[in-house]
Protein backbone atom coordinates (compact mmCIF):
# COMPACT_ATOMS: atom_id res chain seq x y z
CA UNK A 1 0.00 0.00 0.00
CA UNK A 2 1.03 3.38 -1.14
CA UNK A 3 1.53 5.57 1.79
CA UNK A 4 1.75 8.90 0.31
CA UNK A 5 -2.00 9.94 -0.20
CA UNK A 6 -2.16 9.13 3.41
CA UNK A 7 0.93 11.61 4.49
CA UNK A 8 -0.55 14.11 1.67
CA UNK A 9 -4.21 14.11 3.47
CA UNK A 10 -2.31 13.93 7.23
CA UNK A 11 -0.07 16.86 6.10
CA UNK A 12 -2.87 19.29 4.16
CA UNK A 13 -5.12 19.00 7.13
CA UNK A 14 -2.11 20.32 9.46
CA UNK A 15 -1.79 23.29 7.08
CA UNK A 16 -5.73 23.91 6.92
CA UNK A 17 -5.40 24.30 10.73
CA UNK A 18 -2.43 26.62 10.84
CA UNK A 19 -3.66 29.20 8.59
CA UNK A 20 -7.07 28.68 10.12
CA UNK A 21 -4.50 29.91 14.06
CA UNK A 22 -3.33 32.61 11.78
CA UNK A 23 -6.10 33.73 9.57
CA UNK A 24 -8.36 34.23 12.93
CA UNK A 25 -6.01 36.57 14.68
CA UNK A 26 -5.48 39.04 11.48
CA UNK A 27 -6.16 42.12 11.80
CA UNK A 28 -6.01 42.24 15.36
CA UNK A 29 -3.69 44.88 16.81
CA UNK A 30 -1.00 44.14 19.69
CA UNK A 31 -3.02 44.77 22.80
CA UNK A 32 -6.01 42.41 21.46
CA UNK A 33 -3.52 39.89 20.72
CA UNK A 34 -1.54 40.24 24.28
CA UNK A 35 -4.21 40.78 26.76
CA UNK A 36 -5.77 37.62 28.88
CA UNK A 37 -8.20 36.71 27.18
CA UNK A 38 -9.77 34.18 28.94
CA UNK A 39 -9.78 33.98 33.45
CA UNK A 40 -6.72 31.61 33.51
CA UNK A 41 -4.49 34.16 31.61
CA UNK A 42 -3.43 33.57 28.03
CA UNK A 43 -3.37 35.48 25.29
CA UNK A 44 -3.96 34.93 21.67
CA UNK A 45 -0.17 35.43 21.34
CA UNK A 46 0.52 33.31 24.23
CA UNK A 47 -1.40 30.06 22.34
CA UNK A 48 0.52 31.06 19.12
CA UNK A 49 3.93 30.63 20.88
CA UNK A 50 2.89 27.37 22.59
CA UNK A 51 1.83 25.83 19.43
CA UNK A 52 4.70 27.34 17.89
CA UNK A 53 7.12 25.56 21.08
CA UNK A 54 4.63 22.78 22.62
CA UNK A 55 3.38 21.14 19.49
CA UNK A 56 5.20 21.97 16.15
CA UNK A 57 8.81 21.99 17.69
CA UNK A 58 7.50 19.08 20.01
CA UNK A 59 6.30 16.71 18.53
CA UNK A 60 7.05 17.16 15.09
CA UNK A 61 11.04 18.31 15.21
CA UNK A 62 12.00 16.66 18.63
CA UNK A 63 10.02 13.67 19.07
CA UNK A 64 9.33 12.26 15.71
CA UNK A 65 12.53 13.96 14.18
CA UNK A 66 15.02 13.17 16.78
CA UNK A 67 16.89 16.99 16.09
CA UNK A 68 19.46 17.77 18.89
CA UNK A 69 18.78 21.54 19.09
CA UNK A 70 14.84 20.92 19.17
CA UNK A 71 15.14 18.36 21.70
CA UNK A 72 17.75 20.70 24.11
CA UNK A 73 15.49 23.57 23.74
CA UNK A 74 12.97 21.60 25.99
CA UNK A 75 16.28 21.07 28.34
CA UNK A 76 15.32 24.37 29.92
CA UNK A 77 11.62 25.23 30.94
CA UNK A 78 10.90 28.47 29.07
CA UNK A 79 7.38 28.57 29.93
CA UNK A 80 6.02 28.15 25.99
CA UNK A 81 2.69 29.05 27.42
CA UNK A 82 3.63 32.92 27.51
CA UNK A 83 4.58 34.61 24.75
CA UNK A 84 8.00 36.59 25.63
CA UNK A 85 7.28 40.47 25.98
CA UNK A 86 10.54 40.87 23.81
CA UNK A 87 8.67 39.73 20.95
CA UNK A 88 6.61 41.41 18.76
CA UNK A 89 3.61 39.25 17.49
CA UNK A 90 5.12 39.55 13.93
CA UNK A 91 7.77 37.96 15.68
CA UNK A 92 5.73 35.19 17.31
CA UNK A 93 3.77 34.51 14.34
CA UNK A 94 7.03 34.14 12.41
CA UNK A 95 8.35 31.75 14.90
CA UNK A 96 4.98 29.76 14.54
CA UNK A 97 5.66 29.47 10.50
CA UNK A 98 9.46 28.57 10.95
CA UNK A 99 8.49 26.42 12.98
CA UNK A 100 5.82 24.29 11.27
CA UNK A 101 7.93 24.16 8.30
CA UNK A 102 10.97 22.84 9.93
CA UNK A 103 8.57 20.35 11.46
CA UNK A 104 7.62 19.62 7.72
CA UNK A 105 10.66 18.77 6.81
CA UNK A 106 11.72 17.27 9.72
CA UNK A 107 9.25 14.50 9.21
CA UNK A 108 8.88 14.47 5.18
CA UNK A 109 10.46 11.22 4.71
CA UNK A 110 9.45 9.68 7.82
CA UNK A 111 7.60 6.13 7.88
CA UNK A 112 3.53 6.73 8.67
CA UNK A 113 4.15 3.53 10.91
CA UNK A 114 7.66 4.81 12.52
CA UNK A 115 7.84 5.41 16.24
CA UNK A 116 9.28 8.63 17.99
CA UNK A 117 12.99 9.37 17.26
CA UNK A 118 13.16 10.33 21.13
CA UNK A 119 11.04 10.63 23.72
CA UNK A 120 11.44 12.47 27.27
CA UNK A 121 12.14 10.36 30.35
CA UNK A 122 10.13 12.61 32.26
CA UNK A 123 6.72 11.43 30.55
CA UNK A 124 7.15 7.76 31.03
CA UNK A 125 7.12 4.65 28.58
CA UNK A 126 5.73 6.01 25.09
CA UNK A 127 2.60 5.36 24.57
CA UNK A 128 1.08 7.12 21.65
CA UNK A 129 2.12 4.48 18.47
CA UNK A 130 2.88 5.40 15.38
CA UNK A 131 4.08 8.65 13.36
CA UNK A 132 0.42 8.67 11.56
CA UNK A 133 -1.24 8.89 15.27
CA UNK A 134 1.13 11.66 16.50
CA UNK A 135 0.25 13.64 12.99
CA UNK A 136 -3.64 12.85 14.08
CA UNK A 137 -2.86 14.44 17.80
CA UNK A 138 -0.46 17.55 16.43
CA UNK A 139 -3.77 17.95 13.82
CA UNK A 140 -6.52 17.43 16.73
CA UNK A 141 -4.46 19.80 19.05
CA UNK A 142 -4.10 22.59 17.08
CA UNK A 143 -7.49 22.21 15.77
CA UNK A 144 -8.88 22.82 19.35
CA UNK A 145 -6.97 25.58 19.74
CA UNK A 146 -8.36 27.28 16.86
CA UNK A 147 -11.10 26.78 18.20
CA UNK A 148 -10.45 28.59 21.30
CA UNK A 149 -9.23 31.40 19.00
CA UNK A 150 -12.63 31.53 17.18
CA UNK A 151 -14.34 31.82 20.29
CA UNK A 152 -11.88 34.58 21.46
CA UNK A 153 -11.95 36.35 18.12
CA UNK A 154 -15.72 36.37 17.80
CA UNK A 155 -16.18 37.60 21.56
CA UNK A 156 -13.49 40.85 20.80
CA UNK A 157 -15.23 41.82 17.43
CA UNK A 158 -17.90 39.80 16.15
CA UNK A 159 -15.30 38.07 13.18
CA UNK A 160 -15.98 34.44 12.31
CA UNK A 161 -13.74 32.25 10.38
CA UNK A 162 -16.30 29.92 9.24
CA UNK A 163 -19.70 31.33 8.84
CA UNK A 164 -22.47 28.98 7.96
CA UNK A 165 -25.43 29.73 6.41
Amino acid sequence: MNPEPERAALVRRQEMQRAHVLGILAGLDEQALREPAVPSGWSCLDLVHHLAIDVERFWLRAVMGGERDAIDSFAVDGGAWTAPPELSPAEVFDLYRREAALGDEAVAARPLDAGPAWWPDRYGPWRIGAFREVMLHVITDTAGHAGQLDIVRELRDGRQWLVVD
